[in-house]
């Protein structure tokens, strides 16, 4: 069975494409977006299987 590991990350408006990219390259697949504390930023959430680094 496969188990999991998670992480948030803040996510800046005007910088979204290299901090996705940045995680996805570590092998991050991202799950959601929401909205975080203010208009200019975003929090993402994100999953791999445990043991891929």
């Amino acid at each position: 069975m496969t188990t999991w590991e998670y992480a948030t990350a803040p996510l800046l408006v005007h910088a979204t494409k290299q901090i996705l990219d940045n995680w996805g390259a570590d092998g991050w697949e991202l799950v959601q977006v929401v909205p975080g504390p203010n208009s200019e930023q975003l929090v993402a959430y994100f999953k791999r299987p445990t043991g891929e680094r």
